[in-house]
């Protein structure tokens, strides 16, 4: 919905963590579910960092939303594997299941929020708006079902998620420009020829390349967010990869997914500290509960470099 792997993992650890505390799930497990799933917002539209990343590096923001679909359901399924391993070990709290009348009446009441995504997918394949003018229609979609259906946001409320806005806004402004600075810095200290160089041997095998690169990703991912990655690392190594003869919006599904994933890596890890804010958890107990997440992203990572045309097939029929 928000297209921010931080706004969805607070919306989510804000509800759902309380709700399995109450129930006896393990918190370290329950909080390692939660930032793992949170990192699939970037992978699927409306994507902020693949907007990010379609400026930096030129590349078409459309086709990377659509190329993303796919990688995030693999995610979603991902994260679905992981948890039924894991609930083999916990003694799962019965619970009095809905009725189908229940599960009738909420679907119904979410089908109007549920349609936000289908609108901005629809009308980016349907070719009736840019990806700017989708986040415009999604906001306006929004802001209409929020106050006129469903009658939650006041004038009040309107107010503060206007402020929230400006401030992540502004908090994104301050990255780009902080990037730029670096950016500048990089390319006075000849860094990016010093990476093509680096890598260049590669370039002759595409999968021995994008294994390189996710390495790299993955250490850099460690001490540094999403956003500052695609800006000084996005227009370094997008060349490279489609000088060695990557798809560049394959390039940029990937490099948008391995950089999520750090998110969920430490030190820095910004969405653990965020569910570690929320729920009142050390940073020890939640790298215990995202680690089995983990190993199955970087599963679901090296099985896309061994077939791109996961990606790159559904990507040519959604075209």
């Amino acid at each position: 919905m928000s297209g921010s792997a931080l706004a969805d993992t607070a919306a989510l650890a804000t509800l759902l963590l309380p709700m399995m505390r109450e129930r006896g799930y393990p918190l370290s497990s329950s909080s390692g579910l939660v930032a793992a799933g949170g990192i699939i917002a970037p992978i699927i539209p409306p994507s902020m960092p693949f907007v990010i990343y379609g400026v930096v590096t030129n590349t078409s923001i459309s086709q990377l939303f659509l190329a993303g679909m796919v990688p995030g359901l693999i995610m979603g399924a991902g994260l679905v594997v992981a948890w039924t391993m894991i609930a083999r070990k916990i003694d799962e709290p019965s619970q009095e299941k809905a009725t189908g009348a229940e599960r009738r009446q909420a679907l119904v009441n979410g089908a109007a929020a549920l349609m936000l995504p289908v609108i901005i997918v629809g009308g980016l394949r349907g070719g009736l708006f840019t990806p700017t003018e989708a986040a415009v229609v999604a906001a306006v979609y929004a802001l209409a079902v929020s106050t006129l259906l469903y009658r939650e946001l006041s004038l009040g409320g309107l107010i503060e998620v206007l402020t929230r806005a400006s401030r992540t806004t502004a908090s994104v402004m301050f990255l780009c420009a902080a990037a730029i600075v670096s950016g500048y810095m990089i390319t006075l200290a000849q860094l990016p020829d010093e990476i093509a160089l680096m890598l260049g041997p590669l370039a002759q095998d595409p999968k021995l390349l994008m294994v390189a690169i996710m390495v790299l990703m993955i250490a850099i991912g460690m001490v540094l967010d999403l956003t500052p990655t695609i800006l000084i690392l996005g227009p370094v190594l997008a060349p490279i990869a489609v000088k060695a003869g990557i798809d560049p919006v394959y390039f940029g599904v990937m490099f948008v997914l391995i950089g999520s994933i750090g998110l969920i890596t430490p030190p820095v890890g910004t969405v653990l500290k965020v569910v570690g804010g929320i729920g009142r958890l050390r940073m020890e107990t939640l790298v215990r509960g995202v680690a089995p997440f983990f190993v199955i992203y970087l599963a679901i990572v090296v099985l896309l470099i061994a077939v791109p045309s996961i990606i790159t097939v559904p990507l040519q029929w959604l075209r």
